[in-house]
């Protein structure tokens, strides 16, 4: 009979090697391994039992390893077991002041007796910009109403919380800035839900305000989408000093201030250099005829 030697050295340095971990393999013919004895393993924890491993050198040279399965991964006795992902918590909503019995179903002016103004921004444009006119606002005490645009908050999420936590109010401005007024039932809901979809994501609430995009004031069947997509009311305005036309800071400062009086509601935008430029001397210009900028849901209150 003519003896593979090589098979012969290669099984005899398996044997040497497993000996030196406990002994507790036993040759079955030149190049084959036999499972050792159960009772052995258990003496010897740290022993490898050879029909278990993956790695095709312990099937003898022929062929893939063994097919029984291989024990379920999980730590070892010495590792620290890792820690369970932390659960995403959602935010909580913010809390809004109720409203007043017989606020309207669109809002375009809250007390004409008070002195309270609502100063509303389209929430879209540069974040920069966006940031800057927050700012401006806190550093006067003044608080907003954002009417965010959706698609501006898939590009800038981290504004939602930025905009609440400088002490400020969401409302939604549709999805996409579409003419509203001109879309079927459907697709006007479609853009105000959509909306609604991040601002409860990234807020824990959709918003009190609705606002129609390209209008000042929703029609009927807008108002009824709004209505089922679980908005109660409709914020319009009725201080328009379109500060999307760029004016000068002081052009932008005179347009407000000579239109606005108690209860007014007045839309701004971000996004617009004027706007941050300006909105320092609106403010100075409210307080000096008595008038305190607030949210729109504390105008209504």
């Amino acid at each position: 009979m003519t003896v593979d030697r090589r098979a012969v050295l290669r099984t005899t340095a398996r044997l040497a090697a497993l000996a030196a971990t406990g002994g507790l393999l036993t040759a079955c013919g030149t190049g084959t391994l036999r499972r050792a004895d159960p009772g052995a393993l258990a003496a010897h924890p740290g022993t490898v039992d050879p029909l278990h491993t993956t790695d095709p050198a312990w099937s003898g040279g022929e062929g893939p390893a063994s097919a029984v399965p291989a024990a379920p991964a999980g730590p070892r006795p010495d590792e620290e077991p890792t820690p369970a992902a932390a659960a995403v918590t959602p935010p909580a909503p913010p809390v809004l002041p109720p409203l007043a019995p017989g606020t309207p179903a669109e809002v375009a002016y809250g007390p004409r007796t008070g002195k309270n103004v609502a100063l509303t921004v389209h929430g879209s444009g540069d974040p920069k910009l966006a940031t800057a006119l927050l700012e401006a606002a806190e550093q006067r005490g003044a608080m907003l109403t954002v009417m965010v645009v959706g698609s501006w908050l898939d590009q800038q999420p981290q504004m939602a919380r930025r905009i609440l936590d400088g002490g400020h109010e969401l409302g939604n401005h549709t999805q996409n800035h579409l003419n509203i007024s001109a879309m079927t039932p459907d697709q006007a809901r479609a853009e105000i839900a959509q909306c609604a979809e991040r601002l409860q994501r990234l807020t824990g609430s959709i918003g009190r305000w609705f606002r129609p995009s390209a209008a000042q004031y929703a029609t009927p069947m807008v108002r009824e989408q709004a209505k089922a997509v679980g908005y109660e009311h409709v914020l319009s305005f009725d201080v328009d000093p379109r500060d999307y036309n760029d004016p000068s800071a002081a052009e932008l400062q005179r347009r407000v201030l000579n239109s606005v009086r108690g209860g007014s509601v007045v839309a701004l935008h971000m996004g617009h250099q004027c706007t941050v430029d300006a909105l320092p001397a609106i403010l100075d210009g409210l307080a000096k005829a008595g008038l305190k900028p607030v949210t729109a849901s504390r105008l209504c209150a």
